[in-house]
């Protein structure tokens, strides 16, 4: 959202992704992966990661031609950083667990994927010295049948680098010049961000050293409920005149009296069920601003506080906002796709969660 859709995919063809049309085309969907890419291209852009944001073509070994130089497309602080995370085991034990098929005995940086309606199983990564791209899917597009990620291109992707590094060391890259190391901590939900954060205090997560481009660093996070008069006023920018109400008070400070409405999810949202991560492990957010009285789902109660945290299940979804009295203020209808999970399943981990 903030860098846009059309400079996104200016990045990503300086990468050598041979997108077709321009990022609006795609909207903000691009960055989940919604362009059609070859196996090869996406590949080598990984390749660029691999090599501190250095991007050249392809070139096959039997060609005798000399390779062009490489163009710096990515900045190395930000390339390290991305490689810092992919190889990070402890981030993906939650969905993949601490002994998975991505973990190996030297070091390397993986990401799985799969895509719409199961009609492709990627497996991309990279180490010291090699980058190994795996694509699993039907030669004819057509869906499979209880495969993901991890289950499908990750062991061949494992087998593959296995291979190569079966006398082929490999290290994790030096962090370059402009990177610095802070020890971060996270505050419990909804603390005041101005309240000071201390390791005693149960965090959303356990503290630890994380890497920072040097001037964007900062040691303490925090997660909110969102009804902050910044995220009211933002809101205000949009919203018609006559639907707000103008006050002040004693010191003339103008504030905003916003109706109740319903701000996540938006009217016509798609939601797609990750198969790698488990789905009592995946929330869709219902957030509201304003005074209300309950959620309805389908016209069932659901919760009567100003943001509710719902185990998705498949399906097209109504969702209502209503006061105290059962009137409706504000409505949204979206969608949840995820014909691949089990519905007995969803329903095993829906009663867990009551």
């Amino acid at each position: 959202v903030m860098v846009s859709p059309d400079a996104f995919a200016r990045q990503l063809r300086s990468l050598g992704l041979p997108l077709k049309n321009e990022g609006d085309f795609y909207g903000y969907s691009l960055a989940l992966g919604s362009a059609d890419v070859s196996l090869l291209s996406l590949t080598n852009a990984y390749r660029a990661l691999a090599n501190g944001g250095q991007y050249s073509q392809v070139r096959f070994m039997k060609d005798a031609s000399p390779s062009e130089s490489a163009q710096a497309v990515l900045s190395a602080q930000a390339t390290f950083i991305v490689s810092d995370i992919l190889s990070d085991a402890n981030a993906r034990a939650r969905t993949f667990g601490t002994d998975s098929v991505l973990t190996t005995r030297y070091w390397s940086a993986v990401k799985t994927g799969t895509s719409k309606d199961m009609r492709d199983n990627w497996a991309l990564g990279y180490s010291q010295k090699y980058t190994v791209g795996v694509w699993v899917g039907n030669a004819r597009g057509e869906s499979m049948w209880d495969v993901s990620g991890v289950s499908g291109a990750a062991p061949v992707w494992a087998s593959l680098m296995n291979y190569l590094h079966t006398h082929t060391p490999s290290r994790a890259p030096n962090p370059p010049a402009g990177l610095m190391q802070e020890r971060v901590l996270f505050s419990a939900q909804n603390e005041p961000s101005s309240r000071a954060v201390s390791s005693t205090v149960p965090g959303l997560e356990a503290s630890r050293q994380e890497w920072f481009i040097t001037g964007t660093q900062q040691n303490q996070f925090a997660r909110h409920d969102g009804n902050t008069i910044k995220s009211i006023a933002l809101r205000a920018e949009n919203t018609p005149a006559s639907r707000l109400k103008l006050s002040q008070n004693t010191t003339k400070t103008a504030s905003l009296a916003l109706p109740a409405q319903i701000t996540s999810p938006t009217a016509g949202t798609i939601i797609a069920l990750d198969p790698d991560i488990p789905p009592r492990h995946q929330r869709l957010h219902f957030t509201a601003l304003g005074e209300a009285g309950q959620w309805l789902l389908n016209g069932k109660k659901i919760a009567n506080t100003p943001n509710h945290q719902w185990l998705p299940m498949p399906g097209r979804h109504t969702l209502q906002l209503t006061d105290a009295q059962g009137r409706v203020l504000d409505e949204v209808k979206f969608e949840v796709r995820g014909a691949a999970m089990k519905t007995a399943a969803l329903k095993s981990n829906l009663a867990t969660v009551k």
